[in-house]
């Protein structure tokens, strides 16, 4: 993926960018920051799939990911609705372009990449419609970056015992704890910090529920990610690819760089939906 020094200076440039988003910006912007880096990342996707000998439909399922995200942005309690007719779109396109031996395998794989890609981004930039879901979208991140972080340098000081070897043989189980370790402790540090902070009258992130719920939030969110990353793992070693672009450098490609968030953001959205219904 590059050497260290690209991944530090792309993470600075980037890091930043994100949280000021996050946290001054409109949902039009959010929807729209959102919506591209979807796209980017379900074009990395198609390829992979496309290598698979699965990936015809690559205009019709970008145009269905733009169609979803005008559905969130102005009828967002249709998304559902909308998530299924691009479905059965995709699979009648299917049925009327492509040989009657593809037509099952390039639909799964079209339908896939909009649950896989497009909802969860989605569902990222509707978190801060939420009631204090700007402060979680942003716990979420945090502890999925600083587990990430944790994870690569524990493994590589600690790791013997490897988890996956056939999705990722540098991932390992010292590696994974380590992870699981500094995912939680920057999320009780960002919690501390809320809480100092607010208690000097700067309220910018509220954390309301006990120290407790959110070690246990930072844990589920960690596993959800560690998760993720495996299960792009797979698709990459399916097609007999390493990383899914080079668009970020020293990180690989928009795929490689959210597939964590990609299975953590879906985890934060119920969380929040059960504890606080519609």
């Amino acid at each position: 993926m590059g050497d260290p020094l690209k991944r530090i200076v792309t993470a600075a440039i980037l890091i930043p960018l994100v949280l000021a988003l996050i946290l001054f910006g409109p949902l039009w912007l959010l929807m729209l920051a959102a919506w591209a880096v979807a796209e980017l990342a379900l074009q990395e996707y198609l390829m992979l799939a496309g290598i698979a000998g699965a990936g015809s439909l690559r205009r019709a399922v970008m145009l269905c990911c733009t169609f979803l995200f005008l559905v969130a942005y102005w009828f967002p309690l249709l998304l559902l609705a909308g998530y299924g007719v691009c479905a059965a779109a995709l699979f009648m396109l299917a049925a009327a372009t492509l040989p009657i031996d593809r037509v099952l395998r390039d639909t799964a794989a079209a339908v896939f990449g909009l649950v896989y890609i497009g909802l969860p981004m989605i569902f990222a930039a509707l978190l801060t419609t939420r009631e204090n879901g700007t402060a979680q979208l942003l716990f979420a991140l945090l502890v999925v970056w600083t587990g990430d972080i944790a994870a690569l340098y524990a493994g590589r000081a600690l790791g013997r015992h490897r988890m996956a070897p056939v999705l990722s043989p540098k991932k390992t189980w010292e590696g994974a704890i380590g992870s699981v370790a500094g995912a939680v402790a920057i999320g009780l540090a960002l919690v501390w910090l809320a809480g100092h902070i607010t208690h000097h009258g700067v309220v910018v992130l509220s954390y309301a529920q006990p120290w407790w719920y959110w070690a246990v939030l930072a844990i589920v969110l960690n596993a959800a990610a560690q998760i993720g990353d495996l299960l792009e793992s797979a698709i990459k070693r399916g097609a007999g690819i390493k990383d899914s672009g080079s668009i970020l450098p020293g990180h690989g490609g928009v795929l490689d760089r959210i597939d964590a968030m990609l299975l953590a953001i879906p985890v934060l959205w119920y969380a929040l939906v059960f504890r606080q219904p519609f």
